[in-house]
């Protein structure tokens, strides 16, 4: 198996979510864009897809349940931080752009 910044992203992704920890999954996307700052932003948005449809695949609980629909939300909440950036310019987006965009416009993920 590869192992691609992006696999690393969907496995760290994976991880967080599976522990069923709602803030913890919030803080998820931020820790995310720190980690992998020069990685295109919907690196991170796929990478909580995948997680979810994985989780969701993998475990049959409540808790998996609802981890993943949390990941769905934050994912597409994040692909329109992206589609915003991309349209002022900044394309292809990167997680250092995130972070950037939500210090000066959106801070949401930054106060979790």
């Amino acid at each position: 198996m590869r192992n691609s910044s992006l696999d690393r992203m969907v496995e760290f992704a994976v991880e967080r979510l599976a522990q069923d920890d709602t803030k913890g999954s919030r803080r998820l996307v931020k820790d995310m864009a720190t980690s992998w700052p020069n990685e295109p932003a919907l690196g991170i948005a796929f990478a909580m897809t995948s997680a979810a449809a994985t989780l969701e695949d993998v475990i049959d609980s409540q808790a998996s349940i609802r981890s993943s629909q949390l990941a769905y939300k934050l994912s597409a909440l994040v692909a329109a931080d992206v589609f915003a950036l991309q349209e002022m310019g900044s394309s292809p987006a990167t997680g250092q752009d995130l972070l950037h965009f939500w210090r000066r416009v959106d801070p949401y993920f930054l106060n979790i």
